[in-house]
């Protein structure tokens, strides 16, 4: 697998999800889906996204993204997250 090119794939994804509504995230909660995505390289990436609580029930929601390549790098893929609290805005992050 190649790393940088995971690592873009992660975060070309968590672009995506970060302009999705924290109510529209919600509908995400404990339902981890995948996608395979062809990287610009040719090779086959397995690109797994979820969303649960980060702490407490109805308050803030960590997304995570994780990439591998369906073969070894499976056991320790690559991943990336952000937390959004209920009113919109991203923790951990400065303005």
């Amino acid at each position: 697998m190649n790393r940088d090119i995971a690592c873009a794939l992660i975060d070309e994804e968590l672009g995506r999800l970060r302009n999705i509504s924290y109510a529209e995230l919600l509908k995400m909660m404990d339902k981890p889906s995948t996608i395979d995505v062809q990287g610009p390289d040719g090779k086959r990436y397995q690109i797994e996204r979820q969303a649960f609580w980060d702490s407490e029930k109805d308050g803030n929601i960590r997304v995570m993204v994780s990439a591998d390549d369906a073969g070894w790098s499976a056991f320790k893929p690559l991943s990336g997250a952000f937390i959004i609290s209920p009113d919109g805005s991203f923790i951990g992050e400065r303005p």
